[in-house]
């Protein structure tokens, strides 16, 4: 049966049937919405459209008399593909290729992406931004172009896979058809799907965009105490604040797998007093923060066996904990606060949060949920991250929490500070474009790139291009600083010093990525007091947009050259080399032109 709604936007729409399968939703922007589901039986659906500041919500309410498993429904839109030549999704570093519909499958959950899908065009405009107001729960999606008549689709698919017992529900989903730069709709999608479901990010501190040595690239498992503080003590002459000690220190293992996760002893042949080790770094001025994987147990640990029962999966060398089951969570939090105390830690990098997820099958379901105070899988994550975040600030307000992307967004934000690129190792490209995508999405948190690494015989201009394409983020450094050869030293040194004194404009101020679909090219940061352009591919055209501000342009491309296209003559010009070291200023004059820019270095204007 199918049920054609129309009103007037604004008003509500109260249209139930136990036998509906399918109901339309008139919209302005979208045209007609579809909502289906096969199996209503017992649930009652209720529908209305809100417009808001040249914004349309869609509201789809459920209810049912008792606790039911809720059915799935799908919210579908399609619109005509005018002026739209890419997709963006966060966390997505595929150029925003407008796949046809049939591949065009994504997903998010409390601890995957965020539901948000933008339509853009090749002049960086946003055509339809759609962002579904659901942080925790699985929303499965499928964006792309119908191939029939060039027209694009728009999925939101609800309740798929297991469910727990509920009575209500509600999602909203907004439409934003405004003609703005696609950022500012993705960013004001982020937003508002904080403020929908109510959540509040925790604060963070200032140390969590101060500047980072990780163990892991360098390292790996190999770490000891005496390494570390070698490399520790390098560091901080660096002007490094803080530490992550990645995987290895709860292990004599060095096979690079999980097998011996869950005991969370620290290894005494690699730190034999784990406590005055940690001591001694922080006397050098850094932070102290220590890597777990959160949800795994291996199987070679003697937590194994505790926990047999109380696990989502089995597979591999590594089996993944039950959040619902309230042991489980009491064991990882008195895990972490123990350690906290015991060792005097600034902090956490707490891993594979999005581990916690079913292989198909609930194996609540069979038991009835037996034992588990929580029926839902992203209540109990929820419930076990706030508890975990509660019990660590009470003993350290300023406690430092790092998740990776992709368990990033507006839930995750409740519980952690600090949001690391995920994982691309030597990858410039990949890290500013995983960069990019985290800023936009994690409000007044602190973003931070993948840990850098590069080849010791790079010339000083590529390894400094490593830094430059995490300009924009918190760099985390993970090389192994005893082995770097001077001019290395020599250009990270000038680099940390730029990227302290320019923190608020970069980290913290207007921030504008162009054209996502070739990576990135140029990306602006703006404050009150300057303007930072950073510019990635030398055949691009960097459009400066003031005349009022200093203003730094940065040559990131491997070439001698960038194109600028400058509103007005400066009345100074000033040049700098890879090293931060006054070169020759070129001659700039208003409009479009080609102009030498050091290798990595940069040229500041003044007006």
């Amino acid at each position: 049966m199918r049920r054609l709604l129309t009103a007037t936007i604004c008003a509500t729409f109260c249209f139930v049937t136990l036998q509906a399968e399918e109901w339309r939703v008139r919209t302005l922007c979208a045209g007609d919405v579809t909502v289906t589901c096969r199996q209503p039986d017992e649930w009652k659906f209720d529908f209305k459209v809100d417009s808001v500041d040249g914004k349309e919500i869609i509201v789809v309410t459920l209810a049912a008399d008792s606790a039911l498993i809720p059915p799935r429904f799908d919210v579908i839109l399609s619109v005509p593909q005018l002026d739209v030549h890419h997709l963006w999704r966060p966390g997505d570093i595929d150029r925003c290729q407008l796949r046809p519909e049939w591949m065009g499958y994504y997903t998010s959950h409390l601890a995957f992406d965020m539901p948000i899908y933008a339509f853009i065009n090749d002049k960086n405009d946003n055509r339809l931004t759609v962002t579904a107001s659901e942080p925790l729960r699985k929303v499965d999606a499928q964006f792309g172009l119908v191939e029939e008549g060039s027209n694009l689709l728009g999925k939101l698919s609800y309740f798929n896979g297991p469910q727990a017992p509920m009575s209500r529900y509600e999602t909203r989903i907004m439409l934003d058809p405004r003609p703005v730069m696609w950022s500012e709709a993705v960013r004001g999608g982020a937003e508002w799907m904080t403020s929908e479901a109510g959540l509040k990010p925790v604060v963070a501190p200032q140390a969590s965009f101060e500047p980072l040595y990780s163990t892991w690239y360098n390292f790996h498992q190999n770490v000891t105490a005496d390494g570390v503080e070698r490399e520790c003590l390098a560091a901080s002459r660096l002007g490094m604040k803080t530490i992550i000690l990645d995987d290895g220190w709860q292990t004599d293992d060095n096979n690079r797998g999980y097998a011996f996760c869950g005991d969370w002893e620290v290894s005494h042949n690699r730190f034999p007093d784990f406590a005055s080790h940690v001591k001694r770094v922080q006397d050098m001025g850094m932070k102290y923060m220590v890597w777990y994987s959160v949800p795994y147990v291996g199987k070679k640990s003697r937590n194994y066996e505790r926990f047999k029962g109380k696990y989502l999966s089995e597979s591999g060398d590594a089996c993944v904990l039950d959040p619902r089951f309230p042991e489980v969570r009491e064991f990882l939090c008195s895990t972490y606060e123990n350690a906290m105390k015991k060792y005097g830690l600034d902090g956490f990098k707490l891993d594979f949060i999005d581990s916690f997820n079913f292989d198909n099958v609930d194996p609540a379901e069979a038991e009835n949920y037996a034992g588990r105070d929580i029926k839902s899988l992203p209540d109990a994550i929820n419930a076990l991250m706030k508890e975990v975040y509660r019990r660590l600030s009470a003993i350290r307000p300023d406690v430092l929490i790092e998740f990776r992307q992709r368990y990033m967004g507006p839930a995750m934000r409740q519980y952690g500070n600090m949001f690391r690129a995920g994982d691309c190792p030597a990858d410039l490209q990949g890290n500013r474009q995983r960069i990019a995508n985290l800023r936009l999405t994690s409000g007044e948190s602190a973003v931070h790139s993948d840990m850098l690494e590069w080849n010791l015989a790079e010339t000083p201009e590529n390894a400094a291009r490593h830094i430059l394409s995490a300009l924009f983020g918190v760099v985390q450094y993970s090389m192994m600083l005893g082995d770097l050869p001077e001019s290395h030293i020599e250009i990270m040194k000038h680099w940390l010093d730029f990227t302290q004194k320019h923190r608020e404009t970069l980290l913290k101020s207007e921030f504008r990525p162009y054209h996502p679909e070739a990576c990135y090219p140029v990306i602006e940061a703006e404050s009150d007091d300057e303007l930072i352009v950073a510019v990635y591919n030398d055949m691009c055209v960097a459009d400066i947009k003031t005349s009022v501000k200093p203003t730094y342009v940065i040559n990131a491309t491997g070439a001698p050259s960038l194109v600028l296209d400058m509103p007005a003559v400066p009345r100074r010009v000033l040049a700098y080399d890879v090293y931060g070291r006054e070169a020759v200023a070129p001659e700039v004059v208003k409009g479009m032109q080609r102009v030498a820019v050091p290798i990595s270095g940069y040229i500041k204007v003044e007006y």
